[in-house]
């Protein structure tokens, strides 16, 4: 199965990614652990990353697109794939559908999960992480519905929503039964 994973921060999407990676017997493909490992083996996108990174300024698409583009074309992910992260706008949609294209696949589901902002904002301020303050986590809201949640038009005909309120294995069982019928 290939699916992207979309919802705003806070959403729970990393810690479902991993629930349902497993269960799905696919790899788990989050761009800021493909960030963090270019890094940490100082690739020449790593490199790139870093600076970029350094300097606070967003990690342009094109790199991005790369790392995904070598991540996909790695053994484990020929037999399908849970994309956390990525793509972000529809410019990365448009690329991952031609990379797909290119292999001779397409997405299988865009699995969104459906959270009410002050429900996030709550989680996030529980988390008690110094980056998450009340303004700074709206703001990135507010990112999230400006730059990816045009992926949902974009994306429509295989939209698969659930709800992402819930204790972990609840939600995680509403997204396996929900992507059941997706086949």
């Amino acid at each position: 199965m290939r699916l992207v994973l979309v919802g705003p921060p806070g959403a729970g999407k990393g810690t479902q990614a991993q629930v349902l990676s497993s269960k799905l017997g696919v790899p788990h493909i989050s761009t800021g652990d493909l960030f963090r490992a270019h890094i940490s083996q100082q690739t020449d996108l790593g490199k790139e990353v870093q600076e970029y990174l350094d300097s606070g300024e967003l990690v342009p698409d094109e790199v991005t697109n790369e790392m995904v583009r070598g991540r996909l074309a790695q053994a484990d992910a020929e037999g399908g794939f849970l994309l956390d992260g990525f793509p972000r706008n529809v410019a990365q949609a448009e690329v991952l559908t031609a990379m797909l294209s290119a292999a001779g696949h397409s997405l299988d589901a865009v699995l969104e999960f459906r959270v009410d902002e002050d429900v996030v904002v709550e989680r996030l301020l529980a988390r008690g992480r110094t980056d998450d303050k009340e303004d700074v986590i709206r703001h990135r809201q507010q990112v999230y519905r400006t730059e990816t949640a045009p992926l949902l038009d974009h994306y429509a005909d295989i939209v698969v929503s659930i709800d992402a309120v819930g204790e972990v294995e609840e939600v995680s069982e509403r997204a396996l039964r929900a992507l059941r019928d997706v086949k």
